[in-house]
């Protein structure tokens, strides 16, 4: 295949602040690249070296180009922050930004696309928060672009949205439209991304395909049973520790856990509820983060064991206000 895009040990400072310490990836025509990492890693950043909107060191290339020099009807780009006039409709702000292409798609159908038919003569100010962030979204398609940069793009969208837009993004790569995207929702990260790239501390720390990465760097399954009974006291044959209210029985197979149920009667343990999980993409996430110290162990530990998401607040790294 043929890199659409080719970055080699790109490097932002900010003051004394290393926002990116030597990033390099390639990204193929046609292939989804999804960005994770903590908040303050450098992925804005990463994005805005990539698409030449901000200076950084190193080399990067978009079609064997440097950013700057890309015919711009080439690329789409949807920022994580974006705030278009509020007294314009969804309508008038995608004529807009399709008349500053001299090739731009029909209006009608990227609201379509986007889910804005019914709401499209809808002042801005006055759509939800999602159906602004879809708005947002239209802006990056009304060019048709070859390579799409989408920073959170399903920020604020609820669930039925955000799956109305994953369909589209894998609709449009299916097309050959290549794909960068940020996000903190793993689900959206392993649904859409052929691979994944976990960014700390401003390093890329891993990059492969989603499965790949779940089985080197995922864990074992757990089964999480809310009971007071002392691990010791059990004859488990598995790996058990105490968590909060909870005991952790980890690597047990689904068929596996009528055993671990046998082992608590047996010790005349009670239980009040039993959860058994696989290892996926967030637990990848927290693993490579705090192995790197940039994630609170505390906090990783109640994720493990809950399956408590990861939360994106707003942090103040970097002067650009990169996340």
């Amino acid at each position: 295949m043929t890199a659409t895009l080719v970055a080699e040990d790109v490097r932002r400072s900010y003051g004394e602040m290393e926002a990116l310490a030597g990033v390099s990836l390639s990204v193929d025509a046609g292939e989804v690249f999804g960005l994770v990492g903590p908040n303050g890693a450098g992925k804005t950043t990463l994005v805005r070296a990539l698409t030449g909107t901000t200076d950084a060191e190193g080399s990067v290339e978009l079609f064997g180009a440097d950013p700057r020099d890309v015919d711009r009807e080439r690329v789409g780009l949807l920022p994580q922050a974006f705030d278009p006039p509020a007294r314009l409709t969804a309508r008038e702000l995608l004529d807009y930004y399709a008349g500053l292409y001299d090739e731009a798609r029909d209006v009608d159908a990227v609201l379509s696309d986007v889910g804005l038919a019914d709401d499209a003569d809808t002042w801005y100010e006055n759509l939800s928060g999602g159906q602004q962030r879809r708005t947002c979204v239209g802006s990056a398609l009304v060019n048709d672009p070859d390579l799409l940069f989408l920073d959170e793009p399903t920020t604020g969208i609820d669930p039925a949205g955000r799956r109305a837009l994953w369909d589209l993004l894998e609709s449009l790569a299916d097309g050959g439209t290549t794909i960068v995207l940020t996000t903190h929702d793993m689900a959206e990260a392993h649904r859409l991304a052929d691979r994944v790239g976990l960014l700390a501390n401003g390093r890329l720390v891993a990059a492969d395909d989603p499965d790949t990465l779940v089985a080197e760097y995922g864990g074992e399954s757990r089964l999480v049973v809310e009971t007071a009974a002392d691990p010791a006291a059990l004859d488990l044959g598995y790996p058990a520790q105490r968590a909060g209210d909870s005991l952790v029985v980890s690597d047990v197979a689904p068929e596996a856990i009528g055993d671990v149920v046998d082992a608590l009667a047996a010790a005349g343990a009670s239980y009040d509820a039993l959860t058994w999980s696989e290892p996926d993409l967030e637990d990848v996430y927290l693993e490579l983060a705090d192995e790197r110290g940039t994630y609170d162990a505390g906090r990783r530990k109640r994720a493990s064991v809950a399956g408590d998401a990861p939360q994106a607040d707003t942090d103040g790294a970097a002067a650009e206000g990169d996340r």
